[in-house]
């Protein structure tokens, strides 16, 4: 190792040199990834979505300057970060950039990533397929994958439901939801996606396609068992307005289900999208449940898919009270 374990006393290099490692917001994110968990590049590649180019030159850095060490497991270098051998200073100097990052999103959004790969610990060899209906479905497959849907029906699966989607879009999620309830009930206030999702679900008997604003859902009080909507708080202005109207329209002790995302800090992404903001956290997601007079609110990260090239997601459930 060179540099932190060769400091020259009154000399401002060795300092420098710390000051120019911490500088780059990937080395710092690799550096909180290395302290936790040994680690190979394709784990850190997949875990904070850069190509292998970038990671190897980063870690070379990382190495060179003695911030981390690595082995050989077969064909690959697993990295860890060497805190306990930094000097007493360059283990300051990273106590007190840990400290002030330590609510910066994109770490947050890291982490769901590294737990997810640290429990999977396999290939990334999915292969992506594309979905074969409309192009704001295949957007929304390769921004979030395919799980999060799968999360939001089983924590509804009940034969006997009516279910309202609100934010429907084309369809996708109704025309699942027919095949195991009563009824779905889908609003959306876009005459565009409605008539694809009119064509997806024309063979569905138990469905009814409403064009509406999510503000004023054209759905009387009381009508439904539960309530889904998932990916659409990011896209409306006034969340606590449409978190009112799901709990108007749900009988005593329905549920709803909200997907979102995570809090990030890609406002370019924000902008590619369309959204009006950037996630949630998931404390703050929680409280607009109670604050719309919903009981029972969880909110939890869902696992992240390795093709998704999106922020992470979210998962919030809640049910209406028997009184309102």
């Amino acid at each position: 190792m060179i540099g932190l374990l060769q400091q020259q006393d009154g000399q401002p290099d060795t300092l420098l040199s710390w000051l120019e490692a911490l500088r780059d917001p990937s080395r710092l994110r690799l550096l909180c990834l290395l302290e936790q968990h040994e680690l190979g590049v394709i784990d850190l590649c997949d875990v904070m979505q850069m190509p292998q180019s970038t990671v190897s030159r980063h870690l070379k850095i990382l190495d060179g300057q003695g911030w981390t060490c690595h082995r050989r497991q077969g064909t690959a270098n697993l990295y860890r970060m060497v805190f306990d051998e930094l000097e007493p200073a360059a283990r300051q100097l990273w106590l007190l950039a840990r400290e002030q990052t330590s609510n910066w999103a994109t770490l947050q959004q890291d982490e769901v990533r590294l737990m997810h790969r640290i429990e999977r610990r396999q290939q990334d060899t999915q292969a992506f397929f594309a979905g074969a209906a409309a192009e704001w479905d295949k957007l929304r497959t390769e921004f979030y994958g395919r799980q999060f849907t799968q999360a939001a029906l089983l924590s509804l699966l009940d034969p006997g439901l009516v279910v309202a989607d609100l934010g429907c879009g084309t369809g996708s999620v109704v025309v699942e939801l027919a095949k195991h309830i009563k009824s779905v009930i889908g609003v959306d206030n876009s005459s565009a996606m409605l008539q694809s999702a009119r064509a997806r679900t024309a063979r569905c008997t138990n469905v009814e396609l409403r064009r509406g604003d999510l503000e004023k859902l054209p759905i009387e009080d009381e009508q439904c068992d539960a309530a889904l909507i998932i990916l659409v708080l990011g896209y409306v202005k006034d969340t606590a307005i449409v978190l009112s109207e799901m709990a108007r329209i749900l009988k005593p002790k329905g549920r709803t289900v909200v997907v979102d995302l995570m809090r990030h800090d890609r406002d370019e992404f924000r902008r590619q999208t369309g959204q009006e903001r950037m996630g949630f956290d998931p404390p703050e997601l929680k409280q607009m449940l109670k604050d719309a007079r919903l009981c029972d609110a969880t909110c939890r990260a869902l696992p992240p898919q390795t093709d998704a090239t999106g922020p992470a997601l979210l998962l919030a459930t809640a049910r209406r009270g028997t009184s309102h």
